[in-house]
């Protein structure tokens, strides 16, 4: 199995529970979550040897969000401990036609307020086969953005595989601050990920006239886009989640993928979704598996039906983290979708 490293901010997750508004709710469910935190506890339950490098405060919370990789076989040997407190999020999760709704509160941050001499880069990469991030970390200040960037560095200077999921979050910057901030970065991705209006908002470009809302994809759309990010930044594989949102508890999933190497395109089998328990760290269980199998070897045809699968399956789990099993997920794959108690 690969030696993988992520890098990000891992929050406190405060969710409403049974579908609640936020104005209703007298108790929270507490979890932890945070996008490359949630794609490193889906590769350890894949058998990877994972790091997470984050910053975390001292004290209490600090030590229950690391508490909480470590749980579920994350190595935290890397997370530096500084600053004066953890990001958290609300979740009031949305059903049928009601959306769910994300308010942060991670100003000031521990891993906001970081710099990249806090990270001794040099020992993070040593024996490293793969380092992920994503688009939120540069994101949330300048301070984040600089991390990034020495991590980026430092990872391709390693011989590390780099893959970048875009994840662009309208709540944290403009599209064209994302696009000032993003696009020098791109010269270290191998892999980048992220769906329609990631690659718009950070990149600038567009898949012909797909409308996700109404669940019309048009596949040639995302062929000439993903052609077009490849001979632009060099990518190794352009990838992207097929996301039709037909309600909050109703969702089409699939995926596409370009070789960048052979130009060659290829969609995944669909799911499904209906109804949806949480679908918060969908995209990161997409990626997770996208990296658990190209990292593995696996032809990248089957490492997109993988993640595809894996994905999906995340949506039926409550919290950020995907909790399933390669052969659960092998399973569905395969074709099992009958929801059959295991006996």
């Amino acid at each position: 199995m690969a030696n993988i490293v992520t890098m990000g901010e891992i929050m406190l997750r405060l969710s409403t529970p049974q579908h609640e508004r936020l104005i209703q709710a007298d108790s929270f469910d507490v979890n932890y979550g945070g996008g490359e935190a949630n794609v490193a506890v889906s590769l350890a339950g894949f058998g990877h040897r994972t790091e997470y490098v984050t910053a975390l405060p001292p004290g209490g919370l600090g030590d229950c969000a690391a508490a909480a990789l470590r749980k579920y076989g994350v190595g935290t040997s890397h997370i530096v401990r500084r600053g004066e407190r953890l990001g958290i999020y609300f979740l009031e999760t949305g059903s049928s036609i009601r959306p769910s709704a994300i308010i942060y509160d991670r100003a000031g941050s521990s891993m906001a307020t970081a710099s990249p001499e806090d990270f001794d880069f040099s020992e993070i990469f040593l024996n490293c086969d793969w380092f992920h991030i994503t688009g939120i970390t540069p994101a949330i200040s300048s301070q984040g953005a600089a991390v990034t960037e020495a991590a980026l560095k430092a990872a391709r200077a390693a011989g590390a595989t780099v893959s970048m999921d875009l994840n662009y979050r309208k709540k944290l910057w403009t599209p064209e601050k994302a696009r000032a901030v993003m696009t020098p970065l791109m010269e270290y991705v191998d892999v980048c990920i992220g769906n329609e209006e990631d690659a718009n908002q950070v990149l600038g470009f567009r898949p012909g006239n797909t409308d996700v809302g109404s669940g019309e994809l048009e596949l040639e759309g995302y062929r000439q886009m993903f052609e077009e990010m490849q001979r632009r930044f060099g990518f190794r594989y352009v990838v992207s989640s097929l996301r039709e949102s037909y309600s909050a508890s109703h969702n089409g999933w699939s995926a596409c993928i370009l070789n960048g190497a052979t130009n060659e395109f290829y969609a995944s089998s669909r799911y499904a979704l209906t109804p949806i328990v949480d679908r918060v760290g969908g995209g990161d269980a997409f990626s997770a598996g996208l990296i658990s199998e190209l990292a593995g070897g696996a032809d990248w045809r089957e490492a997109l039906e993988f993640a595809a699968a894996a994905s999906a399956l995340k949506h039926t789990i409550h919290g950020d983290f995907n909790l399933v099993s390669r052969s659960e997920v092998r399973n569905l794959m395969n074709g099992d979708r009958s929801g059959r108690v295991q006996r």
